[in-house]
């Protein structure tokens, strides 16, 4: 909390992932096609093809101007929102692994010059020496990821860098290994996708013979990372399994779509590419581009997604606050206290709690857009609304624990109560089980079943009447008797 709040309309992690997920597959692409170029132009010289090594002079252009201008400035891209977004997340990723970064930045260098010679040299240079400077370019792309793989890793799974803070203990850390074999792979699947761009421009046989070749690169690579990826499943920390394992609903779903869209890049490969090269047409290379695309954004969200409610796992929440300062925060003044740059003054009013949603909540949710909150507060009032506030890790576990005291949880439970929808002049049960009940408990579901459920009518009555008191961490029920008995009544129905 000790830089200025960049408020978006959206939260500012949406932005990173957009960017960062095409940085990512064009950064993917460049490892790939590196290999894709070298290997391609070796094999026209072999089989004494000039169309296919024509063909290769036009895609390096093309793989030049798309991986060293488009790249480098998403590159920029994330480097300027993260810095924005979460500056001490940023800050423990650059003082961490300063070293790694100087490596990555020297290996960036190598190959900005590796492709410019290798693309505007083909009549300058002769043919070994011209490969050899397309080898150079491919192991600089590759080493590049070698040392940005340790430090993507690292934020999910630091292993024994939390205790040793020691750089290789970082780095080489437990889901290593399998990242760095998956995201190779799908660099071999990204250098088909972009070797079809370029074919459709050809003719035939030439045409056919491009798409088959690079049709095979598509379907290695897309085989061989879902292997990885598995081997990389296998390392998640026990609270990421449980997210896909069922406790978050949005993890699975995430999983599934990205299965569908490698199963389907795979099956347009095969019948567009391999079996019927000459079938390949434009539509379908879009909707092939698309399933690749898929494939790498749902992989790259669910790694995000997986790692909450942290940014560096058991380090640095997804807030940008470190584990070690919350209770301080809370203990010694409050949010107030710590951060430096607050538009009002502290009070337990609406406009403060504001100020206190976007320090403890903005980088994660809107109020109506992405991950909107305003949906999910229908008919909430202030007193129901700040006895959720300090329990928000015990509420939900992707989310961080609140780190303010009683006037900063006073203050936003105001305002959050302030852009709450009304709720209906007359709910059924189970509507007010939807809007007081479900943000913690679920019927006979896997997150924190209501133990309750079945009991009779004024047994559950009784309870609901005395929640903060029979149990500190909950809520007061903040409704009407009417709502109240209304809600006993249905919760008395369920099994």
């Amino acid at each position: 909390m000790n830089y200025p709040v960049w408020q978006l309309g959206v939260p500012g992690g949406l932005l990173i992932a957009f960017i960062a997920v095409l940085h990512v597959f064009v950064s993917h692409f460049a490892i790939g096609g590196g290999a894709y170029l070298v290997i391609t132009e070796r094999k026209a010289y072999r089989e004494n093809d000039d169309n296919l090594l024509a063909y290769v002079r036009q895609h390096s252009r093309f793989f030049a101007l798309l991986t060293l201008v488009f790249g480098a400035v998403t590159g920029v891209g994330i480097w300027f929102t993260i810095g924005l977004v979460s500056p001490e997340a940023t800050s423990s990723l650059i003082h961490t692994f300063v070293w790694g970064w100087a490596i990555e930045w020297v290996f960036f260098f190598i190959e900005i010059a590796a492709a410019l010679i290798y693309a505007y040299a083909w009549d300058r240079l002769d043919r070994r020496t011209h490969l050899i400077v397309g080898w150079i370019y491919f192991i600089a792309a590759w080493a590049s990821l070698v040392v940005i793989n340790g430090i993507i890793t690292y934020m999910l799974t630091p292993g024994r860098w939390l205790e040793t803070k020691a750089f290789w203990d970082g780095f080489f850390n437990p889901t290593y290994f399998p990242s760095l074999f998956m995201r190779t792979f799908f660099t071999v699947a990204l250098a088909g996708v972009f070797g079809l761009i370029t074919a459709m421009e050809l003719s035939s046989p030439t045409r056919e013979k491009v798409i088959r070749w690079a049709g095979q690169w598509l379907i290695l690579g897309l085989v061989l990372t879902p292997i990885a990826g598995f081997w990389y499943f296998l390392k998640f920390p026990t609270f990421s399994e449980d997210y896909i394992a069922g406790f978050l609903p949005a993890a699975q779903h995430t999983v599934r779509l990205g299965v569908t869209c490698t199963l389907f890049a795979l099956l347009l490969t095969i019948i567009f590419a391999i079996a019927k090269p000459q079938w390949m047409k434009r539509p379908v290379m879009t909707l092939l581009f698309l399933a690749c695309f898929g494939t790498l954004a749902t992989g790259e969200y669910l790694r995000e997604y997986v790692r909450k409610p942290w940014v560096i796992n058991n380090y640095i929440y997804a807030n940008d606050l470190r584990a070690a300062d919350i209770q301080n925060v809370a203990m010694t003044g409050g949010i107030a206290a710590h951060a430096r740059w607050l538009r009002v003054a502290p009070a337990a009013n609406a406009t403060y709690g504001q100020q206190v949603f976007a320090l403890q909540c903005g980088s994660c949710h809107s109020v109506d857009s992405y991950r909107a909150i305003r949906p999910k507060i229908r008919g909430w009032d202030a007193k129901y609304a700040a006895g959720i506030v300090p329990n928000l890790n015990l509420t939900r576990g992707t989310m961080p624990p609140f780190a303010g005291d009683a006037t900063d949880a006073a203050a936003l439970g105001m305002y959050l109560a302030s852009i709450a929808p009304p709720a209906p002049a007359q709910q059924s049960g189970a509507e007010i089980f939807q809007a007081r009940c479900a943000q913690c408990h679920t019927i006979g579901g896997k997150m924190r079943p209501l133990a309750i459920a079945g009991s009779d009518v004024d047994s559950i009555d009784s309870i609901l009447q005395q929640l903060d008191v029979m149990i500190p961490q909950m809520p007061p029920f903040t409704g009407t008797e009417t709502e109240r008995r209304a809600l006993a009544q249905w919760l008395s129905t369920q099994k």
